[in-house]
């Protein structure tokens, strides 16, 4: 598995560094010159204290102006280096964020249908701002250390060899410390992100059945679910903040045995005349800046591995279920689609049961039947939303499980029951953000009856978060208004004029039905007489079977299930 995902996971790595490369090169140019100025100072003061003891006025201010020198020049060093990183951050988040919502929209909607939209909330949010914190600022965190214990290791060889190797020996422990506790702490990482992708997917269900807990009077019940996945949640993340306290507390301390040991040595050294007391303050300011970069590094290594691991994840969320091959169609039909025995059912459950059908190039089709008859499915299978279908669905001959999904919807498009809209213009949420003539707009919001809605609010008014502004018919509206400007030369439509008045839901449905070029297959409750003649031919459905097929007049002399149900309709 590891061998799968990981030439995946590159793609994603690359992402933070598109068009970002000279400022994290920048950033790393900077970083020897910010750790010269910090050990200079450290230097400097040593000689200082060398002054007191044998030393004239004329070195003090010598000393004392390049000390200040070296802080101006640190100062500026610092303040360039934290906006130059900033800004590399800014960017590389963004082109992740930018790659991950690509790839997680180049999905077909036979992959959503599958999926939890809740592990996507969490690796875009929670898991996007691990990455940030314990990937891409780590990064140079560990340039620096890095920078920081060569250098300071070079400066104490210069002045005490001897110091030197002691200095190496005792930073032994703390790093012997610090690498067997970081292991884990990608481990805990992992965890606290898989628990939150079920309290997310979890408070995703609870908001979105808010209506159905209220109308039940069930809020003590759902808010012990609640209780329960935040508790898990938290439980995981209490065992994450715990395990780094811990592994902080336990470098520190062999990090302080360190400091101490070596600062004993060179206090001894400089008793005996070895060295001065301004190379003991270098020694053991040198002891901390040897110690840090030992106390930090594993931790910031094992946040790297974490924040890694959490971008594999996001490669392997955005990856599954997908079908980037697949034959390529024109966005046109020529002869038909043509259904031969097609069944498809969940695990035992069968919906639909030996469908055949025949649709011809620009015919105008109505699938009726009761409710649980299977009509939405059918569509549904038609949109590819499912290839688990037995038999075949072929579009001009070709096969629909071989169709490339984005070859498929510039066939065919499906204004649905469930209408989601932006919280964004009318406009925008007609031409879903695309570039249309305004007269090809104006001609698609008319034919979807939103004359009255334009006038009263206008091309710009906001429709609210998922079109909350609006009534439903409304939304209807602009969903078929869509479908309409989209122009693909198959239009599927389920019950889209259910909450829409009588007179309006004829208006649309004339619209539709007189498209040219356009086939056409509606699922529809409204058995209404001047509509259902309008239709080439009816489908009649019982039990995921076509029980009938024909036109108006030839169904209703037939007296069998359609004139059952359209007697039943218009009484």
């Amino acid at each position: 598995m590891k061998n799968q995902t990981a030439p995946k996971s590159k793609d994603y790595f690359r992402s933070f560094y598109k068009g970002n490369k000279l400022l994290f090169v920048a950033v790393l140019l900077i970083t020897p010159f910010l750790t010269a100025a910090y050990l200079s100072i450290t230097v400097l003061i040593g000689q200082l204290l060398d002054i007191i003891t044998d030393g004239t006025e004329a070195q003090l201010l010598k000393v004392s102006i390049l000390i200040l020198a070296t802080i101006a020049a640190y100062f500026l060093l610092g303040i360039l280096e934290g906006r130059l990183k900033a800004r590399f951050i800014q960017k590389a988040v963004r082109n992740y964020r930018n790659f991950c919502y690509g790839k997680l929209t180049a999905k077909a909607i036979s992959a959503f249908s599958k999926e939890n939209t809740g592990r996507y909330l969490s690796v875009l949010t929670n898991d996007v701002t691990a990455i940030e914190d314990k990937y891409l600022a780590n990064i140079f965190d560990v340039v620096f250390d890095l920078f920081l214990f060569v250098a300071t290791l070079c400066l104490l060889m210069y002045y005490s060899p001897v110091l030197t190797v002691v200095s190496i020996v005792l930073c032994i422990l703390p790093l012997v410390v610090a690498i067997s506790m970081g292991g884990r702490m990608a481990v805990n990482e992992k965890a606290v992100s898989e628990q939150n992708e079920k309290f997310v997917g979890s408070l995703q269900d609870l908001l979105r059945g808010f209506s159905v807990i209220k109308s039940f009077k069930a809020e003590s019940r759902v808010k012990t679910v609640f209780s329960s996945e935040n508790e898990q949640l938290e439980d995981k993340k209490f065992s994450r903040r715990w395990y780094q306290r811990l592994m902080y507390v336990s470098a520190s301390a062999a990090s302080l045995f360190m400091q101490l040991g070596l600062f004993a040595v060179a206090t001894f050294l400089a008793l005996r005349g070895n060295i001065t007391v301004g190379t003991v303050l270098i020694f053991a300011n040198g002891a901390n800046y040897l110690v840090s970069p030992i106390r930090e590094l594993p931790q910031l290594f094992a946040g790297i591995k974490s924040a890694k691991a959490l971008v594999v994840k996001m490669s392997e969320v955005a990856e599954e279920n997908v079908r980037s091959d697949g034959l390529k169609i024109e966005g046109e039909l020529n002869n038909e689609i043509a259904l031969k025995d097609v069944s498809f059912g969940y695990g035992e459950d069968t919906i639909l049961n030996g469908i055949n059908l025949d649709l011809k190039k620009g015919g105008r089709y109505a699938i009726v039947g009761m409710s649980g008859s299977g009509k939405s499915t059918l569509l549904n299978l038609l949109m590819g939303a499912n290839s688990d279908y037995t038999g075949s669905i072929t579009i001009d001959g070709h096969e629909l499980r071989d169709v490339n999904a984005d070859s498929l919807y510039d066939v065919m498009s499906l204004i649905g029951q469930d209408v989601f809209c932006f919280n964004d213009t009318i406009k925008n949420n007609i031409t879903m953000f695309g570039d249309f003539p305004e007269n090809e707009v104006k001609t698609a919001a008319e034919r979807a009856g939103l004359d009255k809605l334009i006038s009263e609010k206008g091309y710009d008014y906001i429709c609210g978060e998922n079109g909350n502004g609006l009534s439903g018919g409304e939304r209807q509206r602009i969903s078929i208004a869509r479908c309409l400007l989209k122009g693909t030369p198959v239009l599927l439509v389920d019950e889209a004029t259910a909450a829409l008045d009588a007179e309006t839901a004829k208006s649309v449905n004339e619209s539709i039905l007189n498209l040219d070029d356009v086939t056409s297959v509606t699922v529809t409750h409204r058995l209404e007489e001047s509509i259902l003649k309008l239709y080439d031919e009816i489908f009649v459905l019982r039990e995921g079977r076509i029980e009938e097929q024909g036109d108006f007049a030839t169904l209703m002399q037939e007296n069998g299930l359609f004139y059952s149900l359209y007697t039943l309709s218009n009484t």
